[in-house]
């Protein structure tokens, strides 16, 4: 066994090369399959839709926010690995009375890679892990942010309406983009807000993310009634807020917008 510290600023004892590790955060089960851990990820959530394979092979050990303890007990992981927003407190408290959990924290690009550099330390797969950092760092000194600046709202949810606001991964990519979020005003991280304040706050942009909320084309002209001058686009949320290997992709999707 090893210590380690994760972003949560936790020492953990872990063994030095796990061999059944459970994921429960979407974007860093696609980090593990992309690393090569193959069949070392014995768990993953109902939500870990990529890659597609392991979806529809590995065993599930029920969401991010309610996982089932006793679905990871028969899996005996030696190694879980979680994230700080997307995982319950209740759950990761039960979690690691009984198994190492290691945890991220991601609000900015520079957290997502020392997340990947961190979980390629504690899986032993290093090298792939620094080409995966070298890939994202250089598509995004490649991306070239609009001259065009844009104030801009991204929502997340539709009933109630709540926006990605100040402190959130998204934030970052928002601004990466050249886009001003008109909701990065407080520490709201996700703030519910009203149509009245939608109004008021007059983004030009409207960005409607494809999850947590799926929303669709009908949903544009509800937005339009509220800013009609506004440009309303269907964004794919993964690209905004995944912040595994995935974000080797992002730029080139950012450009496209």
């Amino acid at each position: 066994m090893i210590s380690v510290t994760d972003q949560m600023h936790r020492t953990i004892q872990v063994p030095s090369h796990p061999q059944r590790i459970i994921s429960l955060v979407p974007s860093q089960t696609e980090l593990l399959y992309d690393l090569g851990l193959g069949e070392r990820v014995v768990g993953i959530t109902k939500f870990c839709v990529h890659p597609e394979t392991w979806f529809n092979s590995k065993h599930r050990v029920g969401g991010t926010k309610k996982v089932d303890m006793d679905k990871v007990r028969a899996l005996k992981p030696d190694l879980i690995i979680g994230n700080k927003e997307e995982n319950e407190r209740k759950d990761i408290e039960a979690l690691e009375k009984e198994f190492p959990v290691w945890m991220s924290d991601v609000r900015t690009l520079r957290d997502a890679a020392e997340m990947i550099t961190a979980i390629g330390a504690l899986t032993g797969t290093d090298a792939n892990a620094l080409e995966i950092v070298t890939g994202i760092a250089q598509a995004f000194g490649e991306l070239r942010p609009t001259e065009d600046i844009r104030t801009t709202a991204y929502f997340i949810w539709r009933d109630p309406f709540m926006v990605a606001g100040h402190g959130t991964f998204v934030n970052d990519m928002m601004q990466r983009c050249g886009l001003i979020n008109v909701f990065d005003e407080d520490d709201a991280r996700y703030p519910q807000i009203s149509a009245k304040e939608l109004e008021e706050a007059g983004p030009e942009v409207i960005l409607l993310s494809s999850e947590p909320y799926p929303f669709q084309q009908k949903h544009i002209a509800e937005f339009k009634e509220i800013c009609p001058d506004a440009r309303i686009e269907l964004v794919d949320g993964e690209m905004f807020s995944w912040y595994g290997s995935r974000l080797l992709k992002a730029p080139a999707y950012f450009a496209t917008l």
